[in-house]
């Protein structure tokens, strides 16, 4: 399988790679700062994932991590480093909390679905970005927290992804006790999909990615755009808007194509349209 490699530096904080079926694996490789989100992390990840969402050849992403951590969350040295400023840091947080809220849309309003492949600790804002996924599978050894109460700092902004994927009761403990979670848990409360043993977690992925980009790529924008715009409506408006977003997607060319593909007991033949 050829495999198109964007970033070759051992040492570059993101790496890429995309293979010829369209999965575009992510790469957080920032070990030695636990693929902490920092202002560079940031950037990188927010510039690839606009990129990937206007890239036609992509049609599914995996964001994946090299080390024992998945994601530590926000850097904390750089957090400290801007309370020297004058207004104590209150400029330099507000853009930082913008920076890495624009990170999260930018993969619930990705076109392309994306995948979370968590073999490490995923902790603050990186439990944040696992719940941002659309899918998440995770090894055994993977533990989970959102642990700002430890240091007199609540996990706001990672909150508003948690309690959009588990119960409130569950979500509340999370956030209120601060402790880690084993991936077991996570399956059983609905962060991760499920947990797959660790030397199969990254053939699981790809798996389960292959069979979503074989899929028509309009129909998968159609129905994710509309499953995270209904969930926010009331029921007799959800249903209002998912007929409408049903009709539009039963006069599309795929749905055409698909239909009379199954009839005719054949593959279909996809054009995104």
């Amino acid at each position: 399988m050829q495999r198109e490699q964007r970033a070759e530096q051992h040492d570059d904080i993101l790496l890429e790679a995309c293979d010829d079926r369209g999965i575009l694996r992510l790469t957080l490789n920032d070990v030695a700062r636990r693929n902490a989100l920092s202002e560079a992390m940031l950037a990188r990840l927010r510039e690839t994932l606009d990129r990937a969402a206007a890239r036609e050849s992509v049609r599914v992403i995996v964001l994946a991590a090299h080390g024992s951590a998945f994601c530590a969350g926000h850097d904390l040295r750089e957090i400290t480093a801007a309370r020297q400023a004058p207004d104590r840091g209150r400029a330099y947080f507000g853009q930082l909390m913008a920076r890495c809220s624009g990170v999260m849309q930018a993969i619930v309003n990705n076109p392309k679905p994306v995948i979370a492949e968590v073999t490490g600790v995923a902790t603050a804002a990186g439990c944040q970005l696992v719940a941002s996924c659309d899918l998440a599978y995770a090894g055994p050894q993977a533990r989970f927290a959102t642990p700002g109460v430890h240091i007199g700092l609540f996990c706001s902004t990672p909150m508003v992804a948690l309690s959009r994927n588990v119960a409130n009761k569950h979500a509340m403990e999370m956030l209120l006790t601060g402790d880690l979670i084993t991936a077991e848990r996570a399956a059983e409360i609905g962060l991760v999909n499920r947990v797959v043993p660790a030397d199969e977690l990254t053939s699981h992925v790809d798996g389960v990615a292959r069979q979503v980009a074989a899929k028509s790529g309009l129909t998968l924008a159609t129905g994710k755009k509309a499953f995270y715009r209904q969930r926010e409506m009331p029921l007799a408006q959800a249903y209002e808007y998912a007929a409408g977003v049903m009709v539009e997607n039963m006069l599309a060319h795929d749905a055409e194509e698909g239909i009379n593909a199954f009839l005719d007991k054949r593959a279909p033949q996809w054009s995104n349209r």
